[in-house]
């Protein structure tokens, strides 16, 4: 389970909805090259992104980073500190991104 996931499970949400990666990119209010970019695992989106993401397609960022095969997320499910070691997943993985573009 891991990273290498989140492309596989974006791309199969947008099948199933009928959309091209420009319709979802526009909806998402990203460029094509971004969706594409993100369906082979070569970029991750910015948290702002992946809030989107989730929201727009009803899933949990759990089941988008391949941390859970449940699609629906409920941070109430989860113990202050686990909700924290979430958040600050969310953060290195940002930092990661970040470093990785400069490259």
């Amino acid at each position: 389970m891991g990273m290498e996931y989140f492309g596989d499970k974006l791309k199969a949400l947008r099948k199933q909805k009928g959309l091209t990666q420009q319709q979802l990119a526009e909806k998402m209010e990203l460029v094509k090259g971004s969706i594409s970019a993100y369906e082979q695992n070569t970029k991750y989106p910015s948290l702002d992104v992946l809030i989107k993401l989730c929201t727009f397609f009803q899933v949990s960022a759990d089941y988008l980073l391949g941390l859970s095969d449940d699609m629906q997320f409920k941070m109430s499910a989860l113990t202050d500190e686990q909700a924290q070691l979430m958040l600050r997943l969310i953060a290195e993985l940002e930092q990661y991104n970040n470093l990785k573009d400069k490259t």
